[in-house]
Parts: structure tokens; sequence; C-alpha cells
């Protein structure tokens, strides 16, 4: 993704604003090496965003769902079934973990996945409802639970 350099004021205010799917196009949850890109757009139809669900062929329980403003900007990444990240300053953080914008550094810092968000990190299907509400898409696409899951 390119980086994208917004204020944090501005990337908080995009992760905060409500969401809605564009229409009832009913999408399924990807295969191992899938990926869907479902596009939102705000309340009042002047920002769109997109929700990427991705799965990992080498890892069957591998992936991300990740929430992108303006194309390139992401706001929010959850990452599961990976190793840890390592943050700008060293640090890890083990996987499963939640990548939040954050100015100057777009999409690179990695926090632990709050448990108050997401209480059932072991459950992909449930971790996606609960990162889509994190995300305040109010109005969720329709995703299909398909036996990949």
């Amino acid at each position: 993704m390119a980086n994208v350099d917004v204020t944090q004021a501005e990337a908080d205010a995009l992760l905060a604003m409500e969401k809605s799917k564009i229409d009832d196009q009913a999408w399924d949850y990807p295969a191992p090496w899938g990926r869907i890109c479902v596009p939102l757009v705000s309340r009042d139809r002047r920002e769109s965003f997109l929700l990427d669900v991705s799965r990992s062929g080498k890892i069957v329980l591998k992936g991300k769902y990740q929430n992108r403003a303006r194309h390139t900007l992401i706001l929010a990444r959850y990452d599961f079934g990976g190793g840890p990240h390592r943050n700008p300053d060293g640090t890890e953080v083990d996987c499963p973990h939640l990548h939040l914008y954050r100015e100057g550094y777009g999409d690179k810092w990695a926090y632990p996945a709050p448990s108050e968000a997401f209480a059932n990190t072991s459950d992909d299907w449930q971790v996606l409802t609960d990162f889509m509400r994190f995300c305040n898409i109010t109005e969720p696409p329709v995703i299909n639970k398909v036996l990949f899951i």
C-alpha cells in the first residue's frame, strides 16, 4: 500500500466515522490464498472506505482484516495466525495484533488486540464481526460463512 500521510486527528475521525455497505451484494469469506475487497461508504456518502479480508495459503489460519480510507490509507488492520510484529521502537507484539494508523508511521505500529473489543480471538469469524464493529461499520456487508473458516 502507498504511504498516505494525514493528521492523527483526521485518521481517528475517519476510523470513528459510521460506515455502511454500498449495496446488498453478498460476499463469500475467502478460501486460502483468497481475498475480498468490500466497498463501504460514510453515512453522508462523502467518504469511501474498503474492508479487506485476506487469507494466506501457507498457513490456513493466517490472514488479516483491514479497513482503508481513500483507497490506500490503512486505518486499522487485524493480523492473525502469523508471527510477532516488530514496532519501529524495537518492541515485539505477538499475533494476533492490531495495527492502527499513527501519524508519521502509517500502519507500522502494532498493539495487542484489546480484549474489550476482541473477546474471542480464537474464532476468526467472531473476530471479523468484532473488527467491523471496532471500525464502526454500522451496516456491515453480507459475508457468507463458508467451509474454509
